[in-house]
């Protein structure tokens, strides 16, 4: 018998996947990183559909919707808010920034000076931004997705270790095939689709959906496995820093968000290692650092670490 519960986490995947065409491993793992309170960041070249995943999202669960396109001159003030004078009070007042949506795309994510990016890092990690002494909480819930082109490199800023390891997951969307392009070509034919959608969740649905998530059942052989995958990055010689605490606790949310989309209420062995690779990766540094390869080399020794993991039966 099919739940209340996972009628909507279908009815999110399937509202998505209506203008996200051709893209449904993308979609799933948008929507675990969501479920699971995570953030996510997207690697992949312009225009295969980074904003039309932000905003479908957004329209789905009828949250409030705000992309920040990240510059060179963009200031913190810019996106956390800053104080006004208010000349008729003869007092200050918070003028709330960007980041005060559900869901924040930060376009370009590279592209702007470190004491921007570290203001949008307390913000993932706190969820609430400090403006002259005083903290202001974000609204819940708080989805950001974050872009970068990674070909291209002049003019950037390499996003520090510290604040990679806040996204739960990094993935790439792709071109997609002929068949599905062709779709999209006839779909836009009289507008944005992606426009037209309605939400199938309120937000106050999607903070109960991440309640539950929490309340997946996880066996004590399940953390083992969890452990050994994490161990295993720390002792290989291919990688001079594995994965810390922080990794495995979002390995862990992630597995039981994946069950609960699979309308389980218990989490298997498989959960954990389909989604290694997508959340433990980008939190590698390999002895043999190249910024425009590393996503594909740290994908290819997560790859051989998993195969030489014993699978709990």
């Amino acid at each position: 018998m099919v739940s209340e519960v996972d009628h909507d986490i279908a009815d999110l995947e399937s509202n998505i996947s209506r203008v996200l065409l051709g893209k449904p491993e993308t979609v799933r793992l948008a929507v675990i990183t969501l479920l699971a309170e995570g953030h996510l960041l997207i690697e992949d070249v312009p225009g295969v559909g980074k904003t039309l995943l932000a905003r479908a999202m957004a329209r789905s669960v009828n949250g409030r919707f705000c992309r920040i396109q990240f510059t060179p001159d963009l200031l913190p003030s810019d996106i956390v808010g800053s104080s006004i004078f208010n000349s008729n009070r003869s007092e200050f007042s918070f003028s709330q920034g960007p980041l005060f949506a559900n869901i924040v795309l930060a376009d370009e994510i590279n592209r702007t000076p470190p004491r921007t990016q570290s203001a949008l890092l307390e913000a993932m990690n706190d969820r609430q931004v400090s403006v002259d002494g005083t903290t202001h909480a974000l609204p819940d819930p708080f989805f950001v997705i974050a872009t970068q082109n990674p070909y291209e490199f002049e003019g950037t800023y390499l996003l520090p270790e510290s604040q990679l390891d806040r996204f739960l997951m990094c993935i790439r969307i792709g071109y997609p095939v002929r068949e599905e392009e062709m779709n999209v070509l006839t779909s836009h034919r009289t507008g944005e689709p992606v426009d037209q959608l309605e939400p199938v969740i309120d937000s106050s649905s999607l903070v109960n959906l991440q309640k539950k998530v929490r309340e997946i059942r996880v066996e004590q052989s399940i953390n083992e496995y969890i452990l050994d995958v994490v161990d295993a990055t720390r002792q290989a010689p291919e990688i001079s820093v594995g994965i810390s605490p922080r990794g495995s606790l979002a390995l862990y949310r992630a597995a039981q968000s994946l069950a609960m989309l699979e309308q389980r209420d218990y989490v298997i062995p498989d959960d954990v290692k389909q989604l290694a690779i997508p959340v433990l990766s980008h939190r590698l540094i390999l002895h043999t650092y190249q910024a425009e390869r590393h996503t594909e080399a740290a994908q290819t020794v997560m790859q051989h670490l998993l195969d030489d993991i014993t699978v709990p039966s």
